[in-house]
């Protein structure tokens, strides 16, 4: 731990800026995050403070994963860390804290949140969460690769303004570009409903895996449903609901009316097609950075027909 020892934070720093874990905004398989004020680098910042339960199915792997990975991290779309506490039986995380949340809190336009994402608020965010994947694929140091392994709506944060921050890099896999080594042999993991299939049947992941899982974020975020919970259709946003309707030009039947009202047919066209895309097999599956210059290029559409 040594060469993060400028990252580590005193735990009665931590209980102080938290008011002793007082206030809860975010439970998972890792335990619970809190938010605090802390004095960081002479000025009081507001952060959020991930407790780690290593009962709750995460422990001291991904704590260290998630310090070494984002330790070396400056990028608009990448959630910044503070620093970290390890005294005791204490894993805590420390990082800016993301204003308005997780975006999965509002994909569906009739959510308990108060506030309904317009379909231009949604482009900007999937442009800039698009932004920071390719930052993580494609733009470290030494050609280092870092696959995420559980990119989902929930693993993309909101600040003040609505900039997407990638977060939750403790499942995340490291590796280089060049020499075959943009595929990692591993044990499946991520969450039901966003993992590629072909990781699960051969164990193997890459760079296109995330490309998957964010294909079926695009799918949420255009259809104003979760991937996670049914409609009250019935229907389940699979990923194989979202092809079929897309092949069969049936998508306003998962589209929500008031998202569909707000979209040219042209710009429904080529978001759509970037997201079916994203789920196609591997071989045939666009890299993130084609992902993201197709969603920019549709984004400055979108501004040109409103502006």
């Amino acid at each position: 731990m040594e060469k993060w020892e400028h990252l580590r934070i005193p735990l009665a720093d931590i209980v102080h800026a938290t008011n002793g874990f007082q206030k809860e905004i975010g439970r998972g398989g890792y335990g619970s995050v809190y938010e605090g004020e802390l004095d960081f680098n002479g000025k009081l910042t507001k952060i959020a403070v991930k407790k780690l339960n290593e009962t709750h199915g995460q422990g001291l792997k991904e704590f260290l994963t998630e310090i070494d990975l984002l330790s070396g991290q400056q990028h608009e779309n990448i959630i910044t860390l503070i620093g970290y506490c390890d005294e005791g039986k204490e894993m805590i995380i420390v990082y800016e804290h993301a204003e308005h949340g997780s975006l999965d809190r509002y994909i569906r336009c009739s959510n308990t949140t108060g506030y309904t994402l317009t379909w231009l608020e949604r482009l900007r965010i999937v442009v800039g969460a698009a932004r920071g994947l390719d930052h993580l694929h494609n733009h470290l140091h030494n050609n280092q690769v870092i696959i995420h392994r559980d990119i989902k709506s929930s693993n993309i944060l909101l600040d003040q303004s609505w900039v997407a921050k990638i977060s939750d890099l403790g499942l995340s896999k490291s590796t280089f570009s060049g020499f075959g080594r943009t595929t990692v042999v591993s044990h499946a993991c991520g969450t039901s409903g966003y993992v590629e299939p072909e990781y699960i049947h051969y164990g193997l992941v890459s760079r296109k895996s995330d490309v998957y899982s964010f294909g079926m974020v695009l799918f949420e975020v255009l259809c104003g449903r979760l991937c996670t919970i049914r409609g009250n259709d019935g229907i389940l946003l699979l990923a194989d609901v979202a092809k079929e309707h897309f092949r069969d030009n049936k998508l306003d039947m998962l589209i929500d009316s008031s998202l569909r009202k707000q979209m040219s047919q042209h710009v429904l066209g080529r978001y759509s097609t970037i997201a079916y895309k994203c789920l196609l097999g591997r071989n045939d599956r666009p890299s993130i950075v084609n992902v993201k210059k197709e969603l920019e290029e549709t984004l400055n559409l979108e501004v040109s027909t409103i502006y």
